[in-house]
């Protein structure tokens, strides 16, 4: 593992994981461009870390604001090794009752704000020949199907495709991707920063019950970010990045289950596929319907 010093740059550091993930890196010894909307609410980490943090304002969905921003860490600290778009929020309501505005208001942070950040970054990345970027996505953006969380979802999957292409661009400059899909974790995710809409009746036992499930848990959720964020500092500092990182136990297992189900589905279906291409037999059987 790589101990030299690294500079993060971080987004959504006022609270939860991003915070956390702050507080991670400049524990282990590195320097960090910090943003947030508010940067005064890292007043607190300042006083304690000193020059080794730099709080910057960021609106992740104003494309000038994310160049200004990098450029400023880029000014004070000669360099980016790693970018975490962590920013990130969702609210809860079914997709037949959620309003159109409410719906691209959170895609334009959970999607677009990556996007705006990432490419802002990407010159820089370039030129200084390598760095990592940690893009946060979800266990839902892995398997998905959280009943009320359309567009968090719909945003996290996009993150991974997008994901997957940056990758690929930029492999050569030496750029490592890594998206990160936490499960649950006790940050206030699904409390303050999150809007519970009216749920319809008809929607109880789908969007109502997932409500129930994220937000009055006694116990709280399952992960412990303190934890999940000294594992990604220390997975930052490694030559051998996985371009894939379950977090969490939930993550970890619904992960594993999800690609045998996929794989199982796929292999059952492999002939009826490969039929449409001219070069293979065709018409095939179909597979058997499964019992009802």
């Amino acid at each position: 593992m790589d101990t030299t010093e690294q500079t993060w740059f971080i987004t959504g550091t006022s609270r939860g994981f991003g915070r956390t993930l702050t507080r991670a890196a400049l524990r282990a010894g590195d320097r960090v461009a910090a943003t947030a909307r508010r940067p005064e609410q890292l007043a607190d980490l300042v006083e304690e870390f000193g020059d080794r943090i730099l709080p910057l304002a960021l609106d992740v969905t104003d494309p000038a604001a994310a160049r200004a921003a990098l450029d400023g860490a880029h000014a004070r600290f000669g360099r980016i090794d790693v970018l975490v778009n962590n920013a990130g929020y969702a609210n809860v309501s079914p997709i037949e009752t959620t309003e159109d505005a409410d719906f691209r208001t959170q895609f334009e942070t959970n999607f677009w704000g990556v996007y705006h950040v990432t490419k802002a970054a990407i010159p820089l990345l370039r030129a200084q020949q390598g760095g990592l970027v940690m893009q946060f996505s979800s266990v839902g953006g892995r398997v998905g199907g959280s009943p009320g969380l359309a567009s968090y979802q719909a945003a996290k999957f996009a993150i991974d495709g997008f994901s997957r292409v940056l990758r690929a661009e930029t492999a050569p400059f030496g750029v490592k991707v890594l998206v990160v899909e936490p499960s649950g974790f006790r940050t206030d995710w699904a409390g303050s920063s999150m809007t519970v809409h009216d749920v319809p009746a008809a929607y109880a036992g789908t969007v109502g019950a997932m409500n129930t499930r994220m937000r009055q848990s006694g116990a709280g959720a399952a992960g412990d970010p303190v934890r999940a964020a000294e594992i990604l500092v220390r997975v930052a500092k490694r030559r051998d990045v996985p371009e894939h990182l379950p977090i969490g136990a939930y993550a970890a297992e619904a992960s594993i289950a999800q690609g045998r189900r996929l794989l199982a589905e796929d292999t059952r279906w492999r002939e009826v596929a490969r039929s449409a291409d001219f070069a293979e037999a065709y018409p095939v059987p179909f597979p058997a319907d499964a019992a009802s």
